[in-house]
C-alpha cells in the first residue's frame, strides 16, 4: 500500500503525503470548508486511505460507488481493519473493504426512455450527402441511450450515494462521466432541441435550477464532491435556447429570480478589480484534494514540503477544474510548456472566455427583464453588460496583434499564446464599438489567425499551439471551441470570415465523420487530434471517452447550419498516405483493441458472476494484456508523431478550403477496428451502445 511513498523517500524526495491516516494540512487549510460534508466521499482518512492505495485505475471510480450500508457503520468497520492492522492495512484487505461494503459505480440509475425522442427527425431533410445524413441519424438516436434517470432511493438514503438527488431524468456526456455536467449541457442542449426533445431540454434546466434554489450555483455536475465549484456560466444561454425554441415564457417568469441568483454568485464570489475595471475569475477555495482526482493532485505536489504552497495548489487545481478547461497550459504560472501542472496558477488569471461568457448572461439577462415587463432589472444588467464589454477591451484586447488575451493580474500581463478561447468575444458579440471598430474586428481577427499558424491542420483548429501533455492543448481539437470559433466567425458577417467558418466546420465534421466510421464499434469521441483526420484526441489525467454529449450536439448543429454543403468524401488525389499515418493508423488500432479487450471482458465476467466483486485474476490478465498492447499503440503513435515532423509539407496551408487541403487520415484497418453493425433503429444495438458508455471506464479493482 505504501509503496507510492516508499518511492519517494527512497529517491531521496521530501513529502508530506502519508499512507497512514489523514493528509497533513496547514492551519489555513483546516480552516477552509471540506469539499463536502461526507467523510466517506470528499475527506478524512478513510478517503485518504483508500485514493493513496491505488485500488482503481481512475480515482473518480471509488467515490461514485453506493454504500451499502450508513456510513458511520462503514467508518466503524474501517476504525476497526486499521486497528487490526496496525493502521497499515494491505492492498488485499482494502480492496476486500471496498468489496463488502461497496456498490458498483452506475447503481444509481433506473432504465429511461425519453418520451420526446422520436424518429425521423426533420433537420435530416437538410443534409445533401447521404452518408453525413445516416450518421446524424445515429447521432439523434444516440439520446436514447445517453438519458439516465436517478432513483428515487438517492432521494430517500442520500447518505449511500455520492449523486445529487435531480428529479429529472437527464442526458450524460459519455464515459465515465456518469452524471450531469455544467457547461457540457449548453451544446448537448443544442442537439436536443434540434432533435425536438424539449421536455427532456425543460428537465435538464429545471434540475440546473434546483441546484441554484439549494447550493447557490450551478455545480461542475451532479455530485456531491463537485458542489464547492462551477463551471463557464451558461445557464443563461441555455435558458434562451429553450425558450427561444418553445415560447416558455411561463417557465421564463417562474425561474427568473433564479437565474438572477447565479448572477449574484459569480458577481460576490469571483471578482476582482483590475485597474478600476471589474472582471471575473475562477476562484475555488478548498482545502484539499479534487476527491474524485486524489491521488493525482497529491502527486502532483509531493514534491513540496511548503503546507502553504500545497493548499495555494489545491484551491489552484480545483479552479482550474471549474474552468472546464482541466487541464491547459492556459493555467500555468507562465504559459510556459516546461511547466507541468504543479505550477497551476488558475486564480491568478481573468480568461477571455469567461468575462465574455458573463458578460452574455448580462446582456441575454436584461432582453429576459424587459420581456417580463421589469423595466428596473432590464436597465441594471444593460449596465452591467455595457460594463463588462469595457472591462473586455480595456484589460484583454491588444490592438497590436489584434487578439484578445488572458490576463496574468499576479504578474500583470497578457498571456499571448494562442488559444481558441482568445477569439470567444465574436462568438457572444461583446466587443465594445467604443474601443475596437466594429468594422475592423473581422479583418484584424483573421490576420491574427493566420499569423498564428493555427488553421493549417487537416482536422480542426487546435485548442492551443502548446504541445504538453495536458488534454486541453495542442493537437487536441474539442467540439465546443470548434463550434464557437466557426460561429464567432460567421457572425461578423464578414464574406472572408463566413468562408472560414465554413471551412473549420468541413474538417471538424471530416475529421469526426472518420473517426466514427473506422471505430469499434462507431464511436463519437469528447475530443480529436486535428493533426491527423480520424483520430480521437489523447493526454490529461483519463484516456478518451466516448459518448459523447457535446461532440454529438455540435455535429448536428453544424449539420442543421451547412447541411446543403457539408460532405463527407474527398478526392483520391488529396488524401494523403505517409509513414506517420500508417504508424497511427496501427497505434489507433492497437489503442482501440486494448480498450475492446478490456471493456469485452468486463462485460464477459459481469455476465459470468453477475457482480463487479467477483471478477478475480482472470480480468486482471485481460487488464494486463489491454496495458500491453494499449502501450504499442502509443509508442506506434509517438513513432507517427516523429515521421510527422518530417512530414510539414503535406499539411494545408493557412487558409486553405477543405476542396483544396490535402488531407492526411489514417488507413482503415479492418482487423482492429472496423466490423458492421446492425440496422440503424435495432434495439439490441442501442442497449449495447448504453452499456458501452456505462463500461468504456470499467471499475474493477486491479490486480
Amino acid at each position: 500500500m505504501c509503496a507510492f511513498l516508499s518511492f519517494f523517500v527512497v529517491f531521496g524526495f521530501a513529502t508530506t503525503v502519508s499512507c497512514r491516516g489523514d493528509l497533513v494540512l496547514s492551519e489555513r487549510a483546516k480552516q477552509l470548508p471540506p469539499v463536502c460534508a461526507s467523510e466517506i466521499y470528499c475527506h478524512g482518512t478513510f478517503l485518504h486511505t483508500i485514493q493513496m492505495a491505488g485500488l482503481f485505475r481512475d480515482s473518480k471510480t471509488f467515490v461514485d460507488k453506493k454504500l451499502k450500508i450508513n456510513p458511520e457503520e462503514v467508518l466503524a468497520s474501517f476504525e476497526v481493519l486499521m486497528n487490526s492492522t496496525d493502521q497499515n492495512p494491505s492492498r488485499d484487505q482494502l480492496a476486500a473493504f471496498i468489496n463488502l461494503h461497496f456498490e458498483p459505480e452506475g447503481s444509481e440509475f433506473e432504465e429511461w426512455d425519453p418520451i420526446d425522442w422520436h424518429s425521423n427527425p426533420s433537420f435530416l431533410d437538410g443534409i445533401r450527402d447521404t452518408n453525413l445524413k445516416i450518421w446524424g441519424n445515429s447521432l439523434h438516436e444516440a439520446w436514447t441511450w445517453l438519458g439516465r434517470k436517478i432513483r428515487d432511493d438517492v432521494r430517500i438514503n442520500p447518505q449511500l450515494y455520492s449523486m445529487m438527488y435531480l428529479p429529472n431524468p437527464f442526458i450524460i456526456p459519455g464515459g465515465r462521466f456518469r452524471e450531469t455536467y455544467y457547461w457540457d449541457s449548453y451544446w448537448i442542449i443544442k442537439g436536443l432541441l434540434i432533435s425536438g426533445m424539449h421536455e427532456t431540454v425543460k428537465g435538464m434546466l429545471l434540475n440546473f435550477l434546483l441546484m441554484v434554489d439549494t447550493i447557490g450555483l450551478v455545480p461542475n455536475g451532479g455530485r456531491i464532491y463537485y458542489e464547492k465549484r462551477s463551471q463557464p456560466p451558461l445557464l443563461t444561454p441555455m435558458v434562451e435556447l429553450y425558450v427561444n425554441a418553445t415560447g416558455d415564457i411561463e417557465f421564463l417568469k417562474q425561474n427568473i429570480h433564479l437565474l438572477e441568483k447565479e448572477m449574484d454568485f459569480w458577481l460576490q464570489e469571483r471578482t476582482v478589480n483590475v485597474d478600476g475595471h471589474r472582471l471575473i475569475r475562477y476562484d475555488v477555495k478548498v482545502g484539499g484534494p479534487r476527491p474524485e482526482s486524489y491521488k493525482e493532485d497529491i502527486e502532483a505536489i509531493h514534491h513540496n514540503p511548503d503546507l502553504e504552497a500545497q493548499l495555494d495548489f489545491y484551491m489552484n487545481i480545483a479552479a482550474g477544474a471549474e474552468t472546464g478547461w482541466d487541464f491547459s497550459s492556459r493555467w500555468y504560472w507562465n504559459g510556459d510548456i516546461q511547466t507541468n501542472l504543479s505550477h497551476v496558477r488558475t486564480r491568478d488569471i481573468l480568461p477571455v472566455d469567461l468575462n465574455s461568457f458573463i458578460a452574455w448572461d448580462f446582456d441575454i439577462m436584461s432582453r429576459f427583464e424587459k420581456q417580463l415587463g421589469r423595466d428596473n432589472a432590464s436597465v441594471v444588467y444593460s449596465d452591467l453588460y455595457s460594463e463588462w464589454k469595457t472591462s473586455i477591451n480595456a484589460i484583454l484586447w491588444d490592438d497590436e496583434a489584434g487578439s484578445w488575451f488572458d490576463y496574468d493580474s499576479a504578474h500583470r500581463r497578457w498571456n499571448t499564446n494562442f488559444y481558441v478561447s482568445n477569439l470567444t468575444p465574436l462568438f457572444v458579440g461583446c466587443y465594445d464599438p467604443k474601443t475596437v471598430h466594429h468594422e475592423d474586428v473581422a479583418t484584424r481577427v483573421l490576420d491574427y489567425l493566420e499569423k498564428s499558424n493555427a488553421l493549417k491542420f487537416p482536422g480542426g483548429v487546435p485548442t492551443s499551439l502548446m504541445q504538453t501533455s495536458q488534454q486541453w492543448d495542442f493537437p487536441n481539437g474539442w467540439p465546443p471551441l470548434q463550434h464557437m470559433l466557426v460561429m464567432g466567425l460567421d457572425k461578423t458577417g464578414d464574406p472572408r470570415a463566413k468562408e472560414l467558418a465554413f471551412d473549420v466546420a468541413q474538417r471538424w465534421v471530416f475529421n469526426n465523420y472518420e473517426a466514427f466510421t473506422q471505430s469499434l464499434p462507431n464511436a463519437m469521441f469528447e475530443k480529436y487530434d486535428v493533426t491527423v483526420v480520424g483520430l480521437p484526441g489523447g493526454g490529461g489525467e483519463y484516456d478518451v471517452q466516448l459518448g459523447f454529449g457535446w461532440t454529438n450536439g455540435v455535429v448536428m448543429d453544424f449539420l442543421v447550419k451547412y447541411g446543403e454543403r457539408l460532405t463527407s468524401v474527398r478526392d483520391a488525389k488529396q488524401l494523403i498516405w505517409s509513414p506517420s499515418s500508417v504508424s497511427v493508423g496501427v497505434g489507433a488500432g492497437a489503442t482501440f483493441l486494448g480498450a475492446w479487450i478490456g471493456l469485452a471482458s468486463t462485460r464477459f465476467y459481469r455476465q459470468l458472476f453477475k457482480s463487479d466483486h467477483k471478477m478475480g485474476g482472470i480480468h486482471g490478465v485481460a487488464e494486463a494484456i489491454q496495458g500491453l498492447i494499449a502501450c504499442v499503440g502509443s509508442l506506434l503513435v509517438a513513432t507517427a508523431a516523429l515521421f510527422s515532423e518530417k512530414d510539414t509539407t503535406k499539411r494545408p496551408t493557412s487558409g486553405q478550403t477543405p476542396q483544396s487541403s490535402p488531407i492526411r487520415r489514417t488507413k482503415s484497418l479492418p482487423g482492429f477496428l472496423l466490423f458492421q453493425r446492425g440496422s440503424k433503429g435495432d434495439e439490441e444495438h442501442l442497449l449495447r451502445n448504453r452499456a458501452i458508455s456505462e463500461e468504456c471506464s470499467y471499475s474493477s479493482i486491479e490486480e
